[in-house]
C-alpha cells in the first residue's frame, strides 16, 4: 500500500520562507481546509495518510517533501538549504525509522531539498538551485549510485525547486517550464511545455493513475487533457501563497 506522510500546521505558516514570489496574506483557516482536501485526495488515490503534528517554530514544516528522498531500498535524509528549516529533517527521520526504513543522512556543508529531486524510474534528476548545492548532489550520487540509481544534475533558475519547474506525468512525459529548467538532460523524454501565461503550472503530483493538479492553471490543464491524460484538480490557492506546490506537502512511498 502507498503511504503518504503529511504534516499539520498553524498560523506560523504566514511567516514562511519566500524566494521567488511576493508575500501576500494567507487565510490560515482556508489553507488548513485546502490541506485537508489535499490529504483526502491522496486517500482517494490509494494512499494511507500519516499526518504528523504541528512542528513549533518551523513555519515551512508542512512542506515535508524537502526533508527526505524515499526510495524502495532506502530513505535519504536531507539538509535543508534554508537555516530556518534546520531541525525539520530530524523529526521526519524519526517517523521513517518507526516505519522501518533504512536511513542515509546527508551532512553539511551539503544542502539538498527533496523538492529538487524528480525521480523517473532509476534516474534521479536533481536541481542545482538556491536550496541544493553541488556538495548535496555529490553526496547523493555517492549514496545512491552504488545502489543502481543514476543522479543527474539539472540547472534551475527563476523558481524555488526543480519540481516547481517540471514534474513527471507518466509514460516518459515531463511537464515543464523551459524558461526555468535546463531541459538538455531530458533528451530521452517527451516534453510538454506549460502555457506561457501559467509559468507555475509545471508542478503536478502523479499517484498511480491519478494526476493531481492545481485549479489555478486551466490553460495547461486543457493542454494535458487533450493528450488523453485525466486530472483531478485541487484548490491550494492559499498554500500557493507560501510558494507551495502539490508535490511539496507529502512524502509518498
Amino acid at each position: 500500500m502507498l503511504t503518504a506522510i503529511t504534516r499539520d500546521f498553524g498560523s506560523e505558516i504566514t511567516q514562511c520562507e519566500l524566494t521567488h514570489i511576493e508575500r501576500i496574506p494567507i487565510n490560515v483557516t482556508t489553507a488548513k481546509e485546502q490541506h485537508e482536501t489535499y490529504e483526502n485526495a491522496l486517500r482517494e488515490a490509494g494512499a494511507h495518510v500519516i499526518r504528523l503534528p504541528v512542528l513549533a517554530n518551523h513555519p515551512d514544516a508542512v512542506f515535508v517533501e524537502d526533508t527526505a528522498i524515499i526510495l524502495p531500498e532506502v530513505a535519504v535524509i536531507t539538509v535543508p538549504g534554508s537555516d530556518s528549516r534546520r531541525g525539520e529533517e530530524s523529526t521526519i527521520a524519526e517517523a521513517l525509522k518507526n516505519l522501518q526504513k533504512e536511513l542515509i543522512f546527508l551532512t553539511a556543508p551539503a544542502t539538498l531539498e527533496g523538492g529538487d529531486v524528480m525521480r523517473v524510474d532509476r534516474t534521479l534528476f536533481v536541481g542545482s538551485s538556491t536550496r541544493t548545492n553541488p556538495e548535496g548532489i555529490r553526496q547523493l550520487q555517492k549514496a545512491l549510485e552504488p545502489r543502481g540509481y543514476r543522479v543527474v544534475p539539472i540547472k534551475v533558475t527563476g523558481c524555488l525547486h526543480l519540481k516547481t519547474g517540471c514534474t513527471c506525468i507518466g509514460k516518459n512525459r515531463i511537464l515543464v517550464n523551459p524558461s526555468w529548467i535546463d531541459v538538455n538532460q531530458f533528451h530521452n523524454h517527451e516534453l510538454i511545455a506549460v502555457d506561457s501565461h501559467e509559468p507555475f503550472a509545471a508542478n503536478s503530483l502523479l499517484i498511480g493513475d491519478t494526476l493531481l493538479y492545481s485549479t489555478r492553471f486551466p490553460l495547461t490543464q486543457t493542454k494535458i487533457q487533450k493528450m488523453g491524460l485525466q486530472t483531478t484538480t485541487i484548490d491550494i490557492s492559499e498554500l500557493e501563497k507560501a510558494e507551495a506546490g502539490l508535490t511539496c506537502m507529502s512524502l509518498i512511498f
